[in-house]
């Protein structure tokens, strides 16, 4: 599928390149259960259990909403458009069960997002800042901004003396 710039974008690399970035998101979390989530270095930052929630309730919000046909963010509405989301999402009380709330909701997205036929993400929408973009460089989108948070949580892992997911990965295939 060409994206507005004329690039070739497909599906299945953006679904399981966010699968594995979701992944090492759940990773991070259960590897973080051992303190508390309300931790945060400073006052003025999100903690590490808010950072987690933010990327399953916005994930979760953002595909909802292309998945129903949404094609309109940049309405007064949009806040109140996430909540009727977030609200759909089970309590995740403990690391643990934020991790598996992450995995669940991918895998159930991934599915939904997998079924709908190619022309659905050939659709323009008007994202919340009111650029027109294809669903699938929304999708893209949600992945990128999963993929920044998810360093927010990889950077508190470090400030806490754990090495993230990735790191962890890289360093054993290089010992092998």
């Amino acid at each position: 599928m060409r994206a507005n710039n004329g690039s070739m974008i497909r599906l299945e690399s953006v679904l399981g390149s966010w699968k594995s970035i979701r992944e090492d998101t759940a990773q991070a979390v259960e590897d973080f259960s051992a303190h508390e989530l309300d931790y945060k270095p400073s006052a003025e930052l999100m903690s590490f259990g808010e950072i987690a929630q933010h990327i399953l309730q916005a994930g979760y919000a953002l595909t909802g909403m292309l998945l129903d046909g949404v094609d309109n963010l940049a309405t007064p509405e949009f806040r109140e458009m996430i909540g009727m989301y977030v609200a759909q999402l089970p309590t995740t009380d403990g690391a643990g069960a934020l991790a598996r709330e992450l995995r669940n909701q991918m895998n159930t997205r991934l599915a939904q997002l997998s079924a709908q036929p190619a022309g659905f993400f050939a659709g323009e929408i008007t994202r919340f800042d009111g650029q027109r973009v294809t669903r699938l460089e929304m999708l893209q989108g949600v992945k990128e901004h999963e993929l920044t948070h998810r360093q927010q949580l990889f950077m508190y892992l470090r400030l806490k003396g754990m090495v993230p997911p990735t790191t962890r990965r890289r360093q054993a295939k290089a010992n092998a």
